[in-house]
């Protein structure tokens, strides 16, 4: 019987993707949308499939390491959508697309200032130059240019890092519902994403560091209060 796998985001859980199949999208995505988030979840890319349950379980294994285990066998992954809808877009199957309606004027209000509240993204972060060659993760024979710290150089426009990842979706027929540009660009064979991961937990004091600085400044504190 087919069904549909889908892959769903929520803007108040960045990081997080759920993926799972159903016969009603947006029945499940109305039950999942219930009063305990705080705005809707919405599609991020969806296919009807033939063997649902075999492309859903060669997903979830492939993230298989991602997966946010809380022992309630919950579908959660801390992957960036962009990865696993690359990895849905291979299965052959008639991609679904949700209409906007399910989601309220107020909702879309609420999800649009959670956007603007998140730190952007700019190449200073992961110490990127301008004129750096980045990659497109689903062709790596596609590239840009890297402008400044926020733009980049793509078929002779300057644009965002997502816009240029959208032309290039577009022209590959997949109509995502979004794109983050650092979710599915690459520089030297990194994800854009992961390497401000890595590199923002590279930058996080080790716990000796912690201890180191925390006993020099109780020090110095008593070394004032004798005067010295």
């Amino acid at each position: 019987m087919d069904q549909i796998v889908y892959i769903l985001i929520n803007e108040a859980m960045p990081g997080y993707v759920k993926i799972g199949l159903t016969g009603d999208l947006q029945s499940r995505i109305k039950q999942l949308s219930s009063t305990s988030v705080p705005v809707p979840f919405e599609c991020f890319y969806a296919k009807r499939v033939k063997d649902a349950r075999f492309v859903e379980n060669r997903l979830q294994t492939t993230f298989s390491q991602d997966r946010v285990d809380s022992g309630a066998g919950r579908e959660f992954f801390m992957i960036q959508p962009e990865q696993a809808a690359a990895a849905l877009s291979l299965a052959e199957g008639e991609e679904i697309v949700i209409s906007d309606s399910l989601i309220s004027e107020q909702e879309k209000v609420a999800i649009e200032e959670i956007k603007k509240r998140r730190p952007g993204f700019n190449f200073s972060m992961v110490k990127i130059k301008p004129g750096s060659i980045l990659m497109f993760s689903l062709d790596e024979t596609i590239t840009c240019k890297v402008h400044d710290s926020k733009k980049v150089e793509f078929n002779g426009e300057i644009v965002s890092l997502s816009d240029a990842a959208m032309q290039v979706l577009s022209s590959k027929g997949l109509n995502w519902k979004a794109v983050s540009g650092p979710g599915i660009w690459m520089y030297e064979g990194e994800n854009l994403y992961e390497r401000r991961i890595r590199m923002e937990g590279e930058d996080e004091p080790s716990l000796e560091e912690v201890e180191r600085a925390g006993d020099a400044w109780i020090s110095q504190q008593i070394d004032e209060a004798r005067g010295k």
